[in-house]
This record gives structure tokens, sequence and C-alpha cells, in this order.
């Protein structure tokens, strides 16, 4: 008989297994530290749709805690946010469909800002398990967007600087000679005449307009009472107002600190504002105007009136040229009104719910950063 090899008899020793053991382990350990510590949100979750594990980043996004999302399908409404189901509902069909999909999903949280992720899903890394990469990317689509209008002021300007220039010309020529004939005019069409020079100071406006994008203003800040600013305005807008029959609330605190402004370029901002919440309520109605501390030295000023409100699709495009949600608008005065706030550095913010009227949210520092 042949000898049989020793190596081939001898059994497999305690130490081998402890050793494998031991690598299985530390390979578990390395993976669990690799899954916890990523940047981005990664989700397991079965064919259930329901959450198998989650990672710290994960729980960040989400705003939840492991032990609350485990066992929980990834849709249910205190998981997600608002109006979120049919967002992943459409990405899980798309991996199901074609075994790994990537999509940006769009959800509104409980204060209505939107936040944008990117999603990235495989199906069945292991049986039964599905695996799903995600990361919170609002931050930058708001700076996409932001240079999306920076570019087209921009171009704007650029456009405005010429039609200033070769509109204020005739115009100059066409208000001297309706002066000349103020006086016939007046006695045989006097409606005509008011016609003529209320559009001619239409035109004037929005050429104004047009000349604040068109070129840097040079602004002289200055330490000044809000309250007061807010006050002449609303002395100023008080004819137009009563002629709309809109009534003016005021809630002035009147512990506001002094704000380090251009009190002209904020009167200017105030005016735009209050006139669309009068026009916006033909039959009438009120504007509350509101101002209060924040914190970190910051104050706002909120106006809102009982008009109808805005659908949500058009809020986001509010402050674009030539996008207004009045018939005989031009979108330039609110655009205006947002370079000159973030001259300020503040912010605009709008709050707005169809039937119920909208609210301009205007945040500014008291002490501007250097």
């Amino acid at each position: 008989m042949e000898k049989q090899d020793k190596n081939d008899s001898l059994p497999i020793g305690n130490s081998d297994i402890q050793n494998k053991t031991v690598n299985f382990q530390e390979n578990e350990q390395k993976y669990r530290r690799i899954f916890e510590d990523s940047i981005d949100g990664l989700l397991l979750w079965d064919n259930d749709h329901r959450i198998i594990d989650v990672n710290r980043s994960g729980e960040k996004m989400i705003g939840l805690p492991k032990e609350r999302l485990i066992g929980k399908r990834i849709y249910e409404r205190n998981i997600i946010l608002k109006d979120g189901k049919q967002e992943i509902l459409r990405h899980i069909e798309q991996v199901l469909e074609k075994g790994q999909t990537c999509t940006t999903m769009i959800f509104t949280d409980e204060e209505g800002t939107t936040r944008y992720f990117d999603c990235s899903s495989k199906l069945d890394i292991l049986t039964g398990i599905n695996f799903t990469v995600f990361k919170d990317i609002t931050e930058k689509m708001e700076i996409e967007e932001q240079l999306r209008k920076s570019d087209t002021l921009s171009v704007i300007g650029e456009l405005a600087a010429g039609i200033a220039h070769e509109i204020r010309n005739p115009m100059t020529a066409l208000k001297g000679f309706i002066q000349l004939l103020e006086e016939n005019i007046t006695k045989e069409h006097p409606m005509y005449y008011q016609v003529i020079t209320s559009e001619l100071a239409r035109i004037d406006s929005i050429i104004n307009e047009f000349l604040i994008l068109a070129k840097p203003q040079a602004i002289k800040f200055q330490e000044k009472d809000l309250n007061q600013i807010l006050k002449e305005t609303v002395d100023l807008l008080s004819a137009q107002a009563a002629l709309h029959n809109v009534q003016f609330i005021t809630n002035i605190d009147s512990h506001l600190p002094l704000v380090f402004c251009e009190p002209n370029q904020l009167k200017k901002v105030f005016i735009n504002i209050i006139k669309n919440a009068i026009e916006v309520m033909p039959l009438g109605g009120n504007v509350t105007i509101t101002t209060r501390r924040l914190k970190e030295k910051r104050v706002q000023i909120s106006i809102q009136d009982g008009g109808a409100g805005i659908p949500k699709e058009k809020i986001k495009r509010l402050g674009e040229p030539f996008f207004t949600t009045k018939e005989q608008g031009t979108g330039l005065g609110l655009m205006v009104s947002h370079r000159i706030i973030k001259d300020h550095q503040g912010k605009i913010t709008i709050d707005s719910e169809e039937g119920r009227g909208t609210t301009f949210y205007i945040e500014l520092p008291s002490q501007l950063k250097m």
C-alpha cells in the first residue's frame, strides 16, 4: 500500500480556525467602519422596501436615529420629507427595472423649504438586500441657481445700458413736446393727456430700474432707525392705499437696534413690496407690516397681504427678470429689491398660500460684515 501523506490525514488545527475567525471579524469591522464613517448617506433595504441598516450620515440627513428607522418602509410618512413618497416609489421602480439607477429627488420639508438629494441604488448587492447611496445637494443646487441668476443679471446689465441710452433721448423729446401741447390737449382731450403722461412716467420708471441693474450704485451706508424708514414709506403710500380701500396694520418692535444701511434704497424695496401688496387686493383689505428683533444682531421685516396668494411653483421664480404674477408687471421691481437686500447682506424669503395671501420676509443684519 502507498503511504498516505501526513498532511492529508491531519485535521485542521484550532489555530487555523481561530485565525480565519479573527480575519473574518477584522474584515467585518473594517467594512462596518467604512459603512459608518462614509460622508454620504448609506442605506440597506429589503425587497419589501424596509430599512435593514443606515449609517450615521444617513441618520443625520433623514433626521431620525437608526433605532427608529430599521424595520420601517423607506417611504413612510414619519420618515421622509413632505410629499416624498411618490419620488421614492418612482426611484424604486427604476431600480427594479434597470437593476441600478441614479436620480435627483426633490423633497419639501415641514417649513416649506425645498431640498435636493442625489440617490444611487443597486439591486441585490446580496440576496434580497438592496443598497442606496444618497447625498444632500441642496447647497450645490442653490449655488448653481445663484450663478444662473448672476449670469442673467450680467446680460440684463449690458442690455440695460444700451436700452437706457437709446430710449432716454426720444423720451426726453416726447416729454418736451407733450408739455408744450399740454394746454391744447387738456382742453379738448384731457383723458388722452392723462394716459400719455402716466404711460411716459411708467416707461421712465422701467428705465430707472434698468439703470440700477446696469451699473453699480455708490452706496453710502449709515446707521438708521428701520421703524422710521418704514413709517415714512407707509405715509408715502397711504393715499394709494386709500384709493384701493386698503388699510395698513403695523406691529412695530420699539426695541429694534439701529441698522447700518442706505435708507433710500431700503425705502425703494419697501415701496416695491407694499405697492405689490396693495395691487393684489383689488377689492381692498389689510396690509400687515411687522418688525421684530432676531438673534445674532439681525432684524426682520414682514409685509403680509390678503390677496389670492401665489402658487408654489411660481414662488421660486419671483425675482427673475420679466417674470411677474401681475398683468402689467415687468418683474424688475422685485429683481431690484433682491439685489438691494443682497448688497445689505440680507435676504428676502416668500411664504404664500393660495387663497390666503402672501408674506414677504426681509432679514437684515444690524451691522455689516466687512
